[in-house]
């Protein structure tokens, strides 16, 4: 019939509310240890993913913090103004810029490792080992599946819908 409407799930089962909702709550005490510190969440994943990885051209980091590369050109200048990142030209390929951590970076990290290392355990202890190392495997598993079209054609928002 097509005055049925087939019920949306509950917004208590819905994968994108439910994240919304986990993330917020990781989110809280992260965000109150970064207040004194003056750097956004997108900072502190920008040097975090420095710290591991190293310095490395924008589109790897783009990818490896999760953000979107025309967001990154704008944190990462902040970030190189205030002295916590460095940016050069790659010597192999001039095109590319390269992104380092600076030692005003790399002192920012140190002085809140315990607090964010006491966040991650206080987190992995509610949780236990298994659900937390379980929670983090089924999470990467989802983001490797990578979006995924319905078969409908992209319409923009507030476009008619009519080719």
């Amino acid at each position: 019939m097509p005055n049925e409407r087939v019920a949306l799930p509950s917004t208590r089962r819905s994968l994108p509310i439910a994240l919304i909702r986990a993330r917020e709550a990781v989110m809280a005490p992260i965000r109150e240890m970064l207040a004194g510190t003056g750097l956004t969440e997108q900072q502190w994943r920008v040097l975090r993913v420095l710290d591991e990885f190293g310095p490395m051209d924008v589109s790897r980091l783009a990818r490896e913090a999760g953000l979107m590369a025309s967001s990154l050109t704008r944190i990462v200048q902040t970030m190189v103004t205030d002295g916590l990142v460095t940016r050069e030209t790659s010597a192999s390929d001039r095109r590319r810029q390269v992104i380092g951590i600076a030692s005003k970076g790399q002192e920012v990290l140190s002085e809140n490792r315990d607090a964010a290392l006491a966040i991650a355990e206080d987190l992995r202890g509610r949780l236990g080992e298994r659900d937390f190392e379980r929670l983090l495997d089924l999470l990467e598993a989802l983001a490797e599946c990578g979006p995924r079209s319905n078969g409908s054609r992209n319409v923009e928002p507030n476009s008619s819908g009519r080719g």
